[in-house]
């Protein structure tokens, strides 16, 4: 992964990256003490990044495979007007399946009730021999023979839904955070910063910039009040608005390696921020730390991970069970966090 004085933690390419288009799914089954500034960024704060384009949003790529279809069983469909899904932030809510508008031609809708949650999917019929489901941009497609009963059809979904409820909660979350890419600009343009969503705001009467709310907590919907006039182009926008995340970046993480270092005893030589293309930070065998100042868009828990991955290093040059000890010992219960940064795609980030 990396020479052996310098240790990277590279952004992850996705295997579910896929052409647009409909893929076929696969039926088988804190405490901050203030610090010494850091070094300002490795670029001008008004270069432009080099994240990867944001992808066209896509279903996960997975091998196609055919249900046969089960014995016919009685099914009782789900009541008409009954709220189908709630939205909720947390891994084991509900994912939204609704009904497409228009229906494709020769479609028709159909719910069930299985045991994750109610789903909802677009049904279609064919010559096919078997069932075969598939995600597109109105959610599930189910596409069945005709001879082919309801009752068999949902037996299929419901033997399936766990699996169909995790594909569509991964498609549910890279659409989110690919919209959150395409940043507008202007008045009312949204950011994320430190995992919620702050609105852009100008033409206010303050000479410098601030969160309309507390910039170590913010809130969705919190204002980051810029010291632009009312008419300021896209370009002063993105430019204001990058230099306080990087300053924000800056105190935030030092802060947090304040913390870390004094509760694990350990020590670096310097620390700064990066504006690194592939990389969320990295450190080299004498105790050089380099942060990527895009971390500032995530939860504080995340980029706690990433300050505890690099400052296990230290310690530990390699990516072997000692390390990963290391960072467990420097901040436990990591896991969840690793996994969400692993999962993140980088071109869901805005583009600067």
């Amino acid at each position: 992964m990396a020479s052996t004085d310098q240790l990277e933690l590279l952004f992850d390419v996705h295997d579910h990256d896929a052409p647009s288009g409909a893929s076929p799914l696969n039926a088988r089954p804190p405490a901050r003490p203030s610090v010494p500034r850091a070094a300002p960024p490795d670029v001008h704060p008004q270069s432009a990044l080099l994240f990867p384009a944001a992808a066209p949003v896509a279903p996960p790529a997975v091998t196609p495979t055919a249900v046969t279809p089960p014995a016919a069983a009685p099914s009782a469909p789900k009541p008409a007007g009954e709220p189908l899904l709630t939205l909720s932030p947390n891994a084991a809510s509900r994912v939204p399946t609704p009904c497409p508008d228009p229906m494709p031609p020769g479609a028709r809708w159909r719910e069930v009730d299985t045991d994750p949650q109610p789903i909802g999917f677009v049904l279609l019929r064919s010559r096919r021999r078997s069932i075969g489901f598939v995600i597109t941009d109105d959610g599930l497609r189910v596409t069945a023979p005709n001879w082919v009963t309801l009752a068999q059809i949902d037996d299929a979904v419901r033997e399936k839904a766990r699996w169909i409820v995790a594909k569509l909660r991964e498609w549910h979350a890279r659409k989110q955070q690919l919209a959150m890419a395409h940043t507008r600009w202007q008045a009312g343009g949204e950011l994320p910063y430190l995992g919620k969503r702050i609105v852009l705001g100008v033409g206010g009467d303050s000479r410098q910039t601030f969160l309309s709310g507390n910039a170590d907590a913010p809130a969705d919907g919190d204002t980051l009040w810029l010291a632009l006039p009312a008419t300021a182009d896209q370009g002063r926008i993105r430019d204001a608005a990058q230099a306080w995340l990087q300053q924000r970046a800056g105190a935030w993480f030092g802060a947090r390696l304040a913390h870390f270092l004094q509760i694990s005893g350990l020590k670096i030589s310097r620390w700064r921020l990066s504006s690194a293309a592939t990389r969320w930070g990295s450190c080299t065998s004498d105790g050089n730390i380099m942060l990527n100042w895009r971390l500032v868009h995530f939860a504080p828990a995340i980029i706690d991970y990433v300050i505890a991955h690099e400052l296990a290093h230290l310690r530990e040059m390699n990516h072997s069970q000692d390390f990963w000890r290391e960072v467990g010992q420097i901040l436990p219960d990591f896991e969840e966090a690793k996994n969400v940064l692993r999962r993140h795609d980088p071109a869901s980030l805005p583009q600067f």
